[in-house]
């Protein structure tokens, strides 16, 4: 059965784009028959609010949605995550990190946005990390590309690979080969902030049935370390459908950060929800 979701984060209220991507998966999954899954990915607590998980309710069903009930919650499951970051870290694939941000990037000489597969700083040396450990020094979890090749093997990681039936943002579509260095060695988990969003993500797809992921086209290269994580904890790989971003008068991607409009804002200035629809193809 075709399983899809639509999985904000609640950290401000919704927009235009959210609703171009909800309406796009919830009108493929109606039109394949399929379900349709809500689910709040509020892992980030400092940031995420009730009230705007109040608020993606109530601009879901304003639009016309339904979803199935219960919603999971993500920071009500915390110790699923940890399960997983823990068999990563009991199979050898894991390292502690205690470098900052800043302190790679000014290891490797790069700039701080620029290309992140430099981004593998290694193990430190055990005599040093035994001082930081000791210290008190807050570090993260950091997956070892390196021993994840060599625990799939050479023939299984040479064919890591993913269905994209929509388009990535260069126009990617079929069959991808994954490019999992694409994130460097990644962080799955945070000493003082617990599982990261690509563990949250991979682990809720694989428990929900996901069987098609469709999301906006800025988050088709973190389908490249998904499908790592997918292979390297035996879940299976959804399909992944991106779709286009939508854009403001000034060609700039919709965005919370830059005060777009909300749906909130548009039921004030008196917009209907069939009008919204129709404005943006449904």
């Amino acid at each position: 059965m075709f399983v899809t979701r639509f999985a904000p984060s609640p950290t401000g209220r919704l927009h235009r784009g959210h609703a171009f991507s909800a309406l796009t998966a919830w009108t493929a999954a109606r039109a394949a028959g399929g379900r349709f899954i809500l689910r709040i990915e509020d892992i980030d607590a400092a940031r995420c609010r009730p009230e705007f998980e109040a608020g993606v309710r109530e601009d879901l069903a304003w639009l016309g949605l339904d979803w199935e009930e219960p919603v999971r919650r993500q920071s009500e499951h915390l110790a699923d995550y940890a399960a997983v970051v823990e068999t990563l870290r009991r199979r050898g694939l894991l390292y502690r990190c205690f470098r900052t941000r800043r302190e790679i990037v000014d290891a490797i000489g790069g700039a701080p946005h620029g290309p992140a597969d430099n981004v593998r700083p290694g193990p430190h040396p055990a005599a040093e990390e035994a001082a930081l450990l000791a210290g008190g020094r807050p570090f993260a979890w950091r997956l070892s590309l390196d021993r994840a090749r060599a625990a799939l093997g050479e023939a299984a990681w040479r064919a890591l690979a993913f269905i994209e039936e929509g388009a990535g943002p260069g126009g990617e579509r079929g069959r991808i080969p994954a490019r999992p260095g694409t994130a460097g060695d990644l962080v799955v988990a945070r000493k003082d902030a617990g599982a990261a969003y690509h563990v949250a993500v991979t682990h809720d797809d694989a428990l929900q049935g996901v069987t098609h992921v469709i999301r906006g086209e800025d988050l088709f290269e973190a389908a490249h370390v998904q499908v790592l994580l997918q292979a390297l904890m035996g879940w299976p790989t959804p399909v992944y459908r991106h779709h286009r971003l939508l854009a403001g008068a000034d060609g700039r991607r919709l965005a919370k950060r830059d005060n777009a409009a909300t749906l909130a804002q548009l039921r004030v200035d008196g917009v209907r929800p069939d009008a919204l629809r129709a404005e943006l193809g449904f």
